[in-house]
C-alpha cells in the first residue's frame, strides 16, 4: 500500500483552490505576489518566500488554474544600513536616500538596487521560478499608489488607532504614515510629514529624526503623488494588496504572529482600504548554521553564493525538501550537501521505478516546468564516494563508478557523474569538514606511519599479504 502524505505545495493549493473558487470561477488569474529589499547583497534566506509562491504557481499552473506571480524588487526603501563590505567613507553619505538613487557599488549597474538585485534575479532564474519583475520606485512613480496614499492620510487617526489595538504600538497624535522624499538633499528615511490638505503635504527634513542619517533641515510643501513620497512598510504593505489586487501573498512566521506586522496589514486593508486580504501563506525561515541574517549589514551566506554550491536540481530540493511550516537549515561546512544528494538518490530512484508517492512527486517538481516532461532515468553514485574519488588522482572516477553498477555507463549516468565531481571538488575546497578530505602521499610515507602499533602493523602485513594473494582484486571487493 503506498503511503500518500501529500507534497505541502499541493496541499496548499487544495486550500486556495477552496479559498478563492469564486474568483477562479471568473477566469481571471490570480495574483502572487513576494517581495524583496535590495538593500544589499541578498542573503538566500529570501529564497524560502520565492520557492513558497513559485511552486504554488506553478502547482496552479499545471491544475489549469491561471495565475500571475509577480515579484516586487524594491528600491524605494531608504539606504538605512550599510553592508559590511562597503566603503562606509564612500557610501555613509548616502545613508537616507532612496536605494534607486544611490550609486552602483560597481559603477556599471543603473544602481545600488538593480546592483544586488540582478545577482538575486540570476540566483531565482537557476532555481526555475519565472516570476514577474517589477520596481517599488515605478509602481510610485506610475501614479498606480497615488489613490492609495490619499486614502491613507485622510484615515491617518483610524491607522493609528489599529495600530494601538492591534500591536500596542501607540503613535503621537501628528503622526501622518508618509515619507516624502526630500527636495533639498533628496533623502527619504529622514522626512517627517507635517500636514496633508488633499493635494500637497507639508514636510520638514530633520536632522535628528533617525540615528542612521541626517537630514538636511529643509522645510517645504510638495504632492506626495507620483513618486514625491512612500508609504511605511507596515501601511504601504496592504495598500500594494489593493492596487495590485493580491490575491495570494505569504511571509516569513515573524511577520504573522499575533499583533505583528501582517495583522496591522490585514486591518488596514479590509477597515481603510475596503480590500479582502490575500490568502495567507506564513513559512518559516530559511537558515544558514542555525542564523537568520540580514541583507543590509552584509551577514550571512549570498544566495549565490550557496546556490553556487549546487546543481539547480539539487538547489530547489533545497529549498523544497521541507515542509513550509518548517526551518531549513543549511550547514555547507557539515554533512548538509551529502545528505541532501543521498535524498536527491533516494527521491529519484522512487520517480523512476514509479512509486507514485510523496518522493516522487517531490523528484518530479525540483525540476523546472520546462524539464519536468523529460526526466531522463540515470544512476546515481553516491556523492560522499565521488568526493573521496575526486581526491584519488590515480583512479578513474567513471571506470571505478561502473565497476559498482556493475553495467556500462550511459551518456546520462556519465553526465551526473561530471556534474557530481564538479560540484563535490568546489565543496571540497571551500566548506567540507575534514572528515571528507584525504591526501594521497605518493612521495613519502606519512608521519602518522611511524608511530603505528603492533596490532596495526601486523593488520597491515595481513592485508598486503591477501592482495598480493589475489590474481585481480577491485576497489569495491576490497571494500
Amino acid at each position: 500500500m503506498i503511503e500518500r502524505l501529500m507534497f505541502w505545495g499541493d496541499r496548499i493549493a487544495d486550500k486556495i483552490e477552496n479559498s478563492l473558487k469564486d474568483r477562479i470561477k471568473n477566469g481571471k488569474p490570480l495574483i502572487i505576489r513576494d517581495e524583496k529589499t535590495a538593500s544589499g547583497r541578498i542573503h538566500v534566506g529570501s529564497m524560502r518566500g520565492v520557492a513558497v509562491h513559485g511552486i504554488v504557481s506553478e502547482i496552479l499552473t499545471e491544475r489549469g488554474i491561471k495565475n500571475k506571480f509577480l515579484y516586487e524588487i524594491n528600491d524605494f526603501d531608504p539606504m538605512d544600513g550599510l553592508p559590511v563590505y562597503l566603503d562606509e567613507k564612500e557610501y555613509s553619505k548616502y545613508m537616507g536616500q532612496p536605494l534607486y538613487t544611490v550609486p552602483s557599488p560597481d559603477g556599471k549597474a543603473k544602481n545600488f538596487a538593480e546592483y544586488f538585485a540582478s545577482e538575486f534575479i540570476e540566483v531565482i532564474e537557476k532555481s526555475g521560478f519565472t516570476p514577474e519583475y517589477y520596481r517599488a520606485s515605478e509602481l510610485y512613480k506610475s501614479g498606480k499608489m497615488n489613490d492609495a496614499i490619499t486614502d491613507i492620510l485622510n484615515n491617518a487617526q483610524e491607522i493609528r488607532d489599529i495600530y494601538k489595538k492591534i500591536s500596542g504600538s501607540v503613535k503621537p497624535d501628528d503622526w501622518l504614515p508618509l515619507s516624502v522624499v526630500c527636495e533639498g538633499c533628496g533623502k527619504i528615511g529622514t522626512t517627517k510629514t507635517i500636514s496633508f490638505d488633499g493635494k500637497e503635504v507639508e514636510y520638514v527634513c530633520d536632522p535628528k529624526y533617525v540615528k542612521w542619517a541626517e537630514g538636511c533641515g529643509y522645510k517645504g510643501r510638495v504632492s506626495p503623488f507620483d513618486g514625491n513620497a512612500k508609504l511605511p512598510w507596515k501601511v504601504e504593505w496592504p495598500a500594494k494588496f489593493k492596487v495590485l489586487e493580491v490575491d495570494i501573498e505569504g511571509s516569513g512566521k515573524d511577520h504573522s504572529t499575533k499583533g505583528g506586522s501582517r495583522d496591522i496589514a490585514n486591518h488596514i486593508s479590509k477597515e481603510i482600504l475596503n480590500y479582502k486580504p490575500p490568502f495567507d501563506i506564513p513559512y518559516e525561515f530559511f537558515l544558514v548554521g542555525g542564523k537568520k541574517m540580514s541583507s543590509s549589514k552584509g551577514e550571512g551566506s549570498s544566495a549565490k553564493e550557496i546556490s553556487d554550491l549546487l546543481p539547480a536540481e539539487l538547489f530547489r530540493l533545497t529549498l523544497l525538501w521541507k515542509d513550509y511550516k518548517q526551518a531549513i537549515n543549511f550547514e555547507p561546512d557539515g554533512d548538509t550537501i551529502p545528505v541532501l544528494y543521498d535524498k536527491y538518490d533516494l527521491i529519484g530512484e522512487k520517480y523512476f521505478d514509479k512509486a507514485g508517492d510523496d518522493n516522487a512527486r517531490l523528484f518530479s517538481l525540483i525540476h523546472s516546468p520546462s524539464n519536468r516532461g523529460d526526466i531522463k532515468k540515470k544512476y546515481f553514485p553516491r556523492f560522499s564516494l565521488v568526493s573521496f574519488l575526486a581526491q584519488m588522482p590515480h583512479m578513474d572516477i567513471k571506470k571505478e563508478i561502473e565497476i559498482i553498477k556493475e553495467e556500462s555507463l550511459t551518456d546520462t549516468d556519465k553526465e551526473e557523474i561530471v556534474s557530481r565531481e564538479k560540484y563535490a571538488k568546489n565543496w571540497l575546497d571551500i566548506y567540507a569538514p575534514e572528515k571528507y578530505k584525504y591526501e594521497l602521499k605518493e612521495d613519502a610515507v606519512p608521519t602518522e606511519a611511524f608511530n603505528f602499533s603492533d596490532k596495526q602493523k601486523d593488520g597491515l602485513k595481513k592485508i598486503l599479504e591477501y592482495i598480493k594473494s589475489q590474481k585481480s582484486l577491485d576497489g569495491l571487493e576490497l571494500h
